[in-house]
């Protein structure tokens, strides 16, 4: 298609893969938001709901340890299942980003803008 137009069809090429590049992503971005990670303390008593994307969608919490003395205890696990989760979303996303460089062809290291 673009023969006879040396660098000019070199820079077309470029352009289209960058184009595709960028849908990619997009389409990637959205697919993050759908994806459910689960983050837990407590051996399973408190589970974190997250998007890849690190969006918290649900907290559940298993009413054994909902004791008015162990109030403390009880904060503890819900942030550290929420932090659980969001570290599973940010390296579900680093996955997801890596797999779709690998796909195009480009160093899986590069940084996207996320």
């Amino acid at each position: 298609m673009f023969k006879g137009l040396g660098q000019l069809g070199d820079m077309a090429k470029m352009m289209k893969a960058a184009k595709d590049m960028q849908e990619r992503m997009a389409a990637l971005q959205e697919e993050l938001s759908t994806i459910i990670v689960v983050g837990e303390s407590g051996a399973g008593l408190v589970q974190a709901r997250a998007t890849a994307k690190g969006e918290l969608t649900g907290l559940s919490i298993d009413p054994s340890i909902l004791v008015a003395s162990e109030k403390e205890v009880v904060e503890d696990l819900i942030l550290a299942a929420i932090k659980e989760a969001q570290h599973k979303a940010r390296q579900r996303e680093i996955d997801e980003q890596k797999k779709l460089l690998q796909e195009l062809g480009l160093p899986t290291d590069m940084p996207l803008p996320t």
